[in-house]
């Protein structure tokens, strides 16, 4: 499975969506967040963390994918 990392911005209701906390910071800001990214790195997101302030829910999940299964001929 792949992580993800969905934030959910309060102001505008706007979603978004990272494979990595850096990406998160190559697109919006600590004040659009309202948290550094140091800061968030060390919440441990990846423990099943949630970040919840005046500015935006993060949580980190994982990427559920459906396996295709070969056709023997």
């Amino acid at each position: 499975m792949t992580k993800v990392i969905h934030v959910h911005l309060l102001h505008g209701r706007r979603n978004y969506y990272f494979g990595s906390i850096p990406a998160v910071y190559s697109v919006l800001t600590a004040e659009d967040l309202g948290i550094t990214q140091s800061s968030l790195e060390r919440v441990g997101l990846s423990k099943g963390g949630v970040v919840l302030n005046k500015k935006a829910v993060i949580r980190a999940g994982e990427l559920i994918r459906h396996t295709a299964k070969k056709q023997v001929r």
